[in-house]
């Protein structure tokens, strides 16, 4: 269920537990962003996972930040209408 907002987020202790169960992310910004580095062979490869992603956050409601360089895909997870992460990002 996608977070609707007014609530707080997740605090940095609540997202550090939270983050143990996905350890190939990280937190930045103070526990308020999960973040990965995604590598693929190639530019095409690289966008072929993000069309995915982008399928499957549309079909959640829940849209990532995608950055894209050439062969790398950064996504970063925060729920924006609460200026944190809330549990759905994990």
């Amino acid at each position: 269920m996608p977070c609707r907002g007014g609530i707080p987020p997740l605090s940095e202790e609540e997202a550090r537990r939270l983050a143990e169960a996905v350890p190939a992310w990280a937190l930045l910004e103070n526990a308020t962003r999960l973040v990965r580095r995604f590598e693929f062979q190639d530019f095409r490869a690289a966008m072929e996972f993000v069309n995915r992603v982008a399928e499957l956050a549309e079909a959640e409601g829940h849209h990532p930040d995608f950055e894209i360089h050439w062969n790398k895909v950064e996504l970063t997870l925060w729920t924006h209408k609460i200026g944190g992460l809330h549990e759905n990002d994990f």
